[in-house]
């Protein structure tokens, strides 16, 4: 059953709080972004940049951290995702 909790989070090389940590990070940006967009819909000019600029720095982040996690891997010997 503790399988269930650990085995995604050391396929991204990390651990259970650290992978909490960032799915939290990233999941409280993609709210606060999505409010953003919301009331951008209602006031074309409030936040005209911020989901945009919020997918990017995202994608950014998770792209890096793979690439990160796959050098760890190879360095390792270790099977990454």
């Amino acid at each position: 059953m503790l399988h269930h909790f650990k085995d995604h989070p050391e396929s991204v090389g990390e651990s259970y709080l650290e992978h909490m940590g960032q799915a939290f990070s990233f999941g409280s940006a993609m709210v606060l972004s999505g409010i953003a967009c919301l009331l951008h819909g209602f006031f074309p000019f409030l936040f005209v940049t911020t989901g945009s600029s919020t997918i990017r720095a995202l994608h950014t982040r998770m792209v890096t951290h793979r690439s990160k996690t796959a050098r760890a891997a190879l360095a390792t010997g270790t099977p990454a995702e």
